[in-house]
């Protein structure tokens, strides 16, 4: 038996089956690979597929699925209320400033050694009472030498004026010539102006010595102190002892746009007395009321708006000076407004409109023209009428003519909308009951 020869390949031969068989097993599997990409596609597009949950092909159910036409029919759970007519507040909201209506820094107006300090800080004071002493010591030394110089000085006009009038009965005689008449009247109105500036110098002693007093120039409240007892002050102290603001009553200043000007100096010009109140910087706890007390004589031409200062009696105390605060002035109020939840009304390409629920329980969209706003309630001059039942929450999900249902704001906190006892299909839906397939 001859023997078996295999087939030898040649060095060529094994250089392209080394390329070959790689490049043909890398299309086999890229092919195998749009082939498992391909088919759920395809499984899709058939007609008859499975819609379930489960998957099942060829089955049919009535589940919808997330955006099925089943969707479409069932109504829109929303919040509704019925417009209303009742009083009206017509206000503007501004950010103020609370200003005291006086600011005073007491400052020792002598030099010398501060005694004491007769105030604690914080505290509330009259105008004139005492705040501190001064060593008073030296001013009353000075205010005897003064009086004793007055009354040397007196005494020396006093006898010039009885010599006077001996030269004068002596010049009548012609026992004594006219120039020592006329010498000695010179003498006299000498004295007398020395006494006046005499005199002068010991009310300017006796107010020196005044000043040792420290009083409170204005009623207010008393900071906190700039020095202490002991130490040597001076009049030209740019410090102070303390500072003193007047809070009662106390002013506040806001800005107003200048579209209202005209409206507020009406009412102005009318004598009535718009009140004013001050709320704290989160607008809800009201802190102070007051009134209308001037309004500034120019407008900023920066921010279009002019300052408007209102005066509160502020006894509590509750504001104080350079608080931030909300403030709402009452320019007047109306008896009878057709008002609805500022929460219906909504801004788009329609402008102001609210959707207004029918009687069918569809919805339609009603263009409106607004007055003022108080709180959550605005006025409506166009669009409604009394009794309107208008959507306040879940407007975002309605369209012209889409089904909805009214349902109890408490209710909806309690449990989700549509829900019905024994079941979490939303009220409406009849049909079969569907349980996934497991």
């Amino acid at each position: 038996m001859p023997p078996i020869r295999f087939f030898a390949l040649t060095p060529r031969s094994r250089k392209v089956l080394a390329w070959t068989i790689p490049g043909l097993l890398l299309l086999g599997g890229l092919f195998l690979l749009w082939k498992l990409l391909a088919t759920p596609n395809a499984d899709a597009a058939t007609p008859g597929a499975a819609s379930r949950p489960g998957g099942s092909p060829g089955g049919s159910s009535s589940f919808s699925g997330r955006g099925g036409p089943g969707d479409a029919l069932r109504p829109v759970p929303v919040a509704a209320q019925a417009a209303t007519v009742q009083s009206l507040d017509h206000t503007v909201t501004a950010l103020g400033t609370a200003i005291a209506r006086a600011t005073v820094t007491v400052r020792i107006l002598v030099d010398g050694q501060l005694t004491a300090v007769l105030f604690r800080e914080g505290q509330l004071v009259r105008a004139g009472d005492q705040l501190a002493q001064v060593d008073p010591r030296p001013y009353e030394v000075a205010l005897s030498n003064a009086q004793g110089q007055l009354e040397r000085d007196n005494a020396m006009l006093q006898n010039a004026l009885v010599d006077q009038e001996r030269y004068r009965g002596l010049f009548k005689e012609d026992s004594i010539p006219r120039q020592q008449l006329d010498t000695q009247e010179a003498l006299v109105r000498q004295l007398t102006g020395t006494v006046a500036a005499d005199r002068a110098q010991v009310d300017s002693a006796k107010l020196q010595l005044s000043y040792t007093r420290v009083t409170s120039p204005v009623s207010g409240r008393v900071g906190l102190r700039m020095v202490d007892a002991g130490n040597i002050v001076h009049q030209s102290d740019a410090a102070g002892l303390v500072l003193v603001t007047q809070v009662q009553p106390i002013d506040v200043v806001f800005p107003l746009a200048q579209d209202m000007l005209p409206e507020l100096l009406a009412r102005v010009r009318k004598g009535s007395a718009l009140p004013v109140e001050a709320f704290d910087r989160d607008g809800k706890t009201l802190l102070a009321k007051g009134r209308l007390l001037s309004v500034d004589n120019t407008i900023d031409p920066t921010t279009g708006t002019v300052k408007v200062k209102a005066e509160f009696d502020n006894r509590d105390l509750a504001l104080f000076p350079n608080q931030f605060l909300n403030v709402k002035l009452h320019l007047e109020t109306i008896p009878e407004a057709l008002t609805i939840p500022t929460a219906a009304v909504q801004r788009g390409a329609p402008g102001l409109y609210s959707y207004k629920v029918a009687e069918d329980g569809t919805v339609s969209l009603r263009t409106l023209r607004l007055g003022f706003t108080d709180g959550d309630r605005v006025q409506v001059l166009e669009g409604l009428s009394r009794g309107d039942r208008v959507v306040v929450d879940g407007a975002d999900k309605l369209k012209e003519g889409a089904k909805v249902e009214v349902i109890d704001p408490a209710a909806k906190a309690g449990k989700p909308a549509g829900a019905r006892p024994g079941g979490d299909r939303p009220a409406g839906d009849s049909g079969p009951r569907h349980r996934p397939a497991q």
